[in-house]
């Protein structure tokens, strides 16, 4: 249930993660995903910060 996926910062994509949800890296992933974003959310790390980018599903799918 806690699947997060990596992005480089070097990336081209790790431009656009700004205007996305966000919550530090140290955060739980669980709990996000339990009171706020929905268990299917799709997450994605990049740097200190974890995004939350469902409503991109083709960040999510070039992540490792």
């Amino acid at each position: 249930m806690a699947r997060v996926k990596t992005l480089s910062v070097n990336h081209p994509l790790a431009k656009e993660l700004g205007k996305f949800p966000n919550f530090d890296k140290s955060g739980s992933v669980i709990g996000m995903k339990k009171l706020y974003y929905g268990k299917d959310a799709l997450l994605v790390k990049c740097g200190n910060y974890i995004y939350n980018v469902s409503s991109e599903p083709s960040i999510y799918a070039e992540a490792d």
